[in-house]
């Protein structure tokens, strides 16, 4: 028979194995998050036709161009709203559609917690750099407005950065734009959250990136589609940052950070393209459409072809 002292002790660490439980789930929920929500167009609840989208082309109307807007502001703002409601403490909102100025600032909401990014370029300490903020102090990517990546069946105008590329690969696996920005965030171990956007790249993240959450608010065929209304959009949208954050709290997320050195490759549409993408330095051209780079940074992956990613040249 074991001592009363030691019956006691087994009693008390019984008893304050729950509260030790409770605390430590308190200060999980409490702790300072700051989340990069990264907003394509595209894959906007409401974009509806290739006209809102690319509202820059010619022979938009006007109104058209502005609704389009519109529409966006509101979806980030809404999203906005639901980040720091589900517990963020820090936003950084990015406007990255056509590299960015799509957003009606004066409509933003006006919040001490979000810097708004109205350009995906810009500078930080003194030097241009992609994404700026974008860094070890981030704690989780989300990636709204997004879409699937070229030759996509079934998805609403399906491209990966410009119409020039037909298929970009990292280490062998194909990858459109969530792709390749995930991978630049990966560069600082920051984790996958979240993908909003239509069916088809909401399919293309689970299957790529199995413990992201999705929420797709419209599907389509390449330059139409049908979807939520906005209030319907905007409440979705909301129950998947949140499922996000609390999977982020809950230690099941993770940042996709493919292994170094990387080999990329990319496909072009033309020959024509891929001769002038081969005079890039430590580019190798395989065929007559496709190229082939080694980079040793996941902060690297387009920077190699496009320039674009940190210590940027001076525009």
């Amino acid at each position: 028979m074991l001592p009363d002292s030691t019956l006691s002790r087994r009693r008390l660490l019984r008893t304050a194995a729950p509260l030790v439980l409770t605390a430590r789930k308190a200060a999980a929920q409490t702790r300072k998050l700051k989340l990069f929500l990264h907003w394509d167009m595209d894959g906007s609840n409401g974009i509806f036709t290739r006209e809102q989208a690319w509202y820059w082309e010619n022979g938009v109307p006007e109104a058209t161009a502005l609704g389009a807007r519109q529409l966006f502001t509101d979806s980030v703002n809404a999203a906005s709203q639901a980040a720091l409601k589900a517990g963020a403490t820090e936003l950084i909102v990015c406007d990255t559609h056509h590299g960015g100025g799509n957003l009606i600032r004066e409509k933003l909401i006006t919040d001490p917690r979000i810097t708004y990014l109205y350009r995906s370029v810009g500078l930080e300490n003194g030097k241009r750099r992609w994404m700026p903020g974008l860094d070890q102090t981030v704690d989780g990517l989300l990636l709204p407005g997004h879409h699937a990546k070229t030759f996509t069946p079934g998805a609403f105008l399906p491209h990966t950065w410009n119409f020039e590329w037909a298929d970009f690969t990292i280490n062998g696996q194909s990858v459109g734009e969530i792709g390749i920005e995930a991978c630049y965030a990966g560069h600082w171990n920051i984790p996958f959250l979240f993908v909003q956007g239509d069916e088809a790249a909401c399919l293309e993240t689970r299957i790529q990136f199995p413990w992201v959450v999705t929420t797709a608010v419209k599907r389509g065929t390449t330059e139409f589609c049908t979807g939520l209304d906005p209030q319907a959009a905007h409440q979705a949208t909301a129950k998947g940052i949140a499922e996000a954050i609390e999977g982020l709290r809950a230690g099941k997320m993770r940042p996709y950070k493919p292994k170094l050195p990387m080999t990329i490759t990319l496909r072009m549409r033309t020959m024509d393209a891929a001769a002038k993408a081969a005079q890039r330095p430590g580019v190798l051209r395989l065929d007559d459409h496709t190229l082939e780079a080694r980079v040793g940074s996941q902060a690297e992956v387009v920077k190699w072809l496009l320039g674009t990613g940190l210590d940027m040249p001076p525009a």
